[in-house]
């Protein structure tokens, strides 16, 4: 409706503010984004929770892969989003887990 439109591309600028098509066709176009972008942002950050684990486990002498694999094995439930944390910010705790599975 009009009024969301209005109030959408009020922060917009230049010709897109003040003229309804354009502002309409801009609101879409940026709600498009955000429905694709919510979903991209997932994949983003388990790239980044991936690779942080693959560069705390190459310290440590294995590779991304050959880490995981023998995390599953050993029944250690911590997801990436954890190990990813604990391989940045706690490499002491990260090593304790490497020395585990090893």
């Amino acid at each position: 409706s009009g009024w969301f439109i209005a109030r959408s591309a009020s922060t917009l600028r230049f010709r897109v503010m003040p003229v309804y098509t354009v502002a309409k066709n801009a609101v879409e176009k940026a709600m498009l984004y955000a429905y694709r972008d919510r979903r991209q942002k997932k994949r983003n950050f388990r790239s980044l929770w991936i690779a942080r684990i693959n560069a705390g486990a190459r310290l440590h002498g294995m590779s991304y892969s050959q880490f995981m694999g023998s995390v599953k094995k050993t029944g250690i439930t911590l997801n990436r989003k954890v190990l990813a944390d604990l391989a940045m910010n706690h490499p002491e705790a990260f090593e304790a887990i490497v020395k585990k599975v090893k």
